[in-house]
C-alpha cells in the first residue's frame, strides 16, 4: 500500500514536471525577431517628431507576422545630423500601420497626389499600437556607434506631390551614427499580418535620419516574407506616402528600393483567440497559461508590468 502511494506521488510529480518543462520549452520556442541587419549607409531618410519650425516627417518599413505576436522591444539605427550631444535626443514615438488600402479613405492605389499607393502604409496608424516616451508607455536608450559617419544620399525636404516627386533627394549627410534601443512598457499585440513600422525621433538642435539596410536583406539580418520597401511622407503630403527609391531618388534603371535598419523582438503566441469573437479573451488567456506555465509567467515573459496589464491589453486586442 505504501509502495502504491509512493508510485502515485512520483507519477503526479513527473506529470507536473513535464508540464513545467513543456511550458518553458514552448515559451523559448515562441521568441520572435525581425532584423534587417546592419546599415549599408546608402541612404538616410528623415523621421522626426514635429517641433517649432520643423514639420513632422515619417519614414516607415515593413515586417510580417505569421501569428498573433506580442512585440516588447525594438532598435533603430540612424544618423544624427548635425552632431549633437546624445542627451539632446528628447523623445521617441513608434507607430504601426496596416498595408494600404486598410485604414485608408480612398482605396484606389492610383489616385491622390502620389504615383501609387500600392503596398504603401495605410493613411492612418493602428491606434492601439502607438507608443510614445513622453506618454510613459515607451522608454529608450541611445548608444553611439560612430562619432563621425555619413550617408551617401538623404531625404530631408524633397518630399513633393506628383508630378514633382522625383527630386533625387537632398544629398549626403554627415553626423553621428546611433542605435536607439526601445522598450515598450506596454507591449504591442498584433494579429498575424503584414505591417509597417514607423519610428520618429525628436532631436534638439538636429535631425534623425533613419539609415538604410540592404535590400534584399543579408546576414546578420533575416529575410522578411514578401519584403516590400521603405516609404516616406511629411505633414504636407499626408495621408499619402512616397516610395523613397522609386518616387524620390529614382536615379537608376530599375529604380532603387530601400530597407531601413531596425529590429523588433517579442513572442509569438500559440492559439490566441480571434479578435471580435466572444470566446477571444478566454481562449487567449487559457492558451497563454498553457504556453508559459501560468498567467503570471506569461505576463513576465511577454514584458507586461503585471497580470492586470496583460489582461487589459488582451481585452483591447479581442475587442
Amino acid at each position: 500500500m505504501q509502495n502504491q502511494s509512493f508510485r502515485k506521488f512520483f507519477g503526479v510529480l513527473a506529470v507536473l514536471t513535464a508540464i513545467s518543462f513543456s511550458g518553458i520549452a514552448s515559451a523559448q520556442d515562441s521568441k520572435f525577431t525581425v532584423n534587417t541587419g546592419n546599415t549599408d549607409a546608402k541612404l538616410g531618410a528623415l523621421s522626426r517628431r514635429p517641433s517649432v519650425g520643423k514639420i513632422e516627417t515619417e519614414t516607415a518599413d515593413d515586417f510580417d507576422l505569421k501569428q498573433t505576436t506580442v512585440i516588447s522591444g525594438a532598435t533603430i539605427t540612424g544618423l544624427i545630423s548635425p552632431a549633437t550631444p546624445l542627451a539632446n535626443i528628447a523623445n521617441v514615438e513608434v507607430e504601426m500601420y496596416h498595408v494600404f488600402p486598410l485604414d485608408s479613405a480612398n482605396p484606389n492605389p492610383l489616385g491622390g497626389n502620389v504615383p501609387t499607393r500600392f503596398n504603401s502604409p495605410s493613411d492612418v496608424e493602428i491606434d492601439s499600437a502607438t507608443r510614445d516616451a513622453i506618454k510613459g508607455n515607451l522608454r529608450f536608450s541611445v548608444r553611439l556607434l560612430n562619432a563621425n559617419t555619413s550617408v551617401a544620399k538623404s531625404v530631408l525636404n524633397g518630399i513633393n506631390k506628383k508630378p514633382n516627386s522625383t527630386t533625387h533627394g537632398d544629398g549626403p549627410q554627415t553626423g553621428e551614427e546611433v542605435e536607439i534601443a526601445i522598450t515598450f512598457i506596454n507591449p504591442i499585440v498584433l494579429p498575424a499580418g503584414h505591417y509597417f513600422f514607423r519610428p520618429e525621433v525628436l532631436v534638439t538642435g538636429g535631425d534623425f535620419f533613419f539609415m538604410s539596410a540592404p535590400k534584399p536583406i543579408v546576414a546578420p539580418g533575416t529575410a522578411i516574407a514578401g519584403d516590400l520597401q521603405a516609404w516616406i511622407r511629411n505633414s504636407n503630403l499626408s495621408p499619402d506616402w512616397l516610395r523613397i527609391g522609386a518616387d524620390i531618388i529614382n536615379d537608376t534603371v530599375p529604380p532603387p528600393a530601400f530597407n531601413m535598419t531596425f529590429s523588433l523582438t517579442g513572442n509569438s503566441l500559440i492559439g490566441a483567440g480571434t479578435p471580435g469573437k466572444a470566446s477571444c479573451h478566454g481562449e487567449t488567456i487559457s492558451n497563454l497559461t498553457a504556453q508559459f506555465g501560468s498567467i503570471d509567467a506569461a505576463a513576465a515573459a511577454l514584458g507586461f508590468s503585471s497580470v492586470q496589464a496583460l489582461q487589459d491589453s488582451f481585452l483591447a486586442f479581442c475587442d
